[in-house]
């Protein structure tokens, strides 16, 4: 996304020349103005591929951390009642290498979450052959996005989870293989490990929906929580921060995957009495 150097000009002639040139130098002003301004428009519901393995040390991280298995990711869990019923407990999900990267698209509708006048409509599809239901996969879905934690608490932005019709975009719960073959498309990696949102979809791999992530240290349902927000933040235009200072809450739009910094783990946007729980840009 860099930008061409201003080309320099010499200075300006005088008299009725110097004059004739002015008007077409204005009127080529007016247009880069109104070419920026519809490509600003575009890039804000058109954002290009965001992925959370930018580098490669990411999956090296997780791999040195230990990738907890199944069994772990379910006795890390405490039993804690979730916000939202969770699709299935991590222990009876089996994470296959890869799918066949065809989906089954949820057939529920609900309605309208948020009181933002902006209302993104958007659809839940799991790849086939895994063991997550698309109705309870939605559900909890709905329910982050539901949350007063989440984005709606902007006042700007609504939610609306459809089966049919049009969308604004699609969160697709995938193998990694799958993962990896929508993303690397993007031109991205996720290396089997992590999730992306390229496009109008929201990838979300199976292997972090079941087994959580080292970092996080909370309960399953948190973590797909954070997953959720994370990757719907990207859509709905905002990018990656950082930690705002040692035992704060991490923002969501943290890259927690890659370490807290100081922080503390957290899925939400927004605290309970409504405060943005934010950093630092990343540049």
């Amino acid at each position: 996304m860099g930008r061409s150097p201003a080309r320099r000009t010499g200075p300006q002639g005088s008299g009725r020349r110097g004059s004739a040139r002015v008007v077409p130098v204005l009127l080529a002003l007016g247009v880069v103005l109104v070419t920026t301004g519809a490509a600003v428009a575009y890039w804000r519901d058109a954002r290009p591929p965001v992925t959370d393995d930018q580098v490669a040390d990411v999956a090296d991280a997780l791999d040195a951390a230990g990738t907890p298995t199944a069994s772990a990711g379910a006795s890390a869990s405490p039993s804690a009642k979730p916000s939202a019923s969770p699709s299935s407990s991590p222990s009876a999900i089996a994470v296959p290498a890869t799918g066949p990267g065809t989906f089954v698209t949820a057939r529920a509708d609900g309605t309208t979450v948020g009181t933002g006048g902006r209302v993104r409509r958007y659809k839940v599809l799991v790849e086939e052959g895994i063991d997550v239901r698309p109705s309870a996969a939605a559900a909890e879905i709905a329910g982050v996005l539901a949350d007063r934690r989440g984005w709606t608490r902007d006042g700007a932005t609504s939610f609306r989870l459809v089966g049919t019709g049009s969308y604004d975009f699609v969160v697709k719960i995938a193998t990694p293989g799958t993962v990896d073959r929508i993303c690397g498309a993007a031109g991205l990696r996720t290396r089997g490990e992590v999730n992306c949102s390229v496009g109008t979809d929201v990838v979300v791999n199976l292997k972090r929906w079941v087994l959580g992530s080292p970092e996080f240290d909370g309960p399953i349902h948190e973590y797909r929580a954070l997953i959720v927000n994370h990757e719907v933040g990207h859509r709905i235009g905002h990018g990656h921060e950082t930690c705002p200072g040692a035992g704060r809450p991490a923002p969501a739009m943290m890259q927690q995957i890659k370490g807290l910094k100081g922080c503390v783990a957290n899925a939400w946007p927004y605290d309970r009495d409504g405060a943005y729980l934010g950093g630092p840009p990343v540049p």
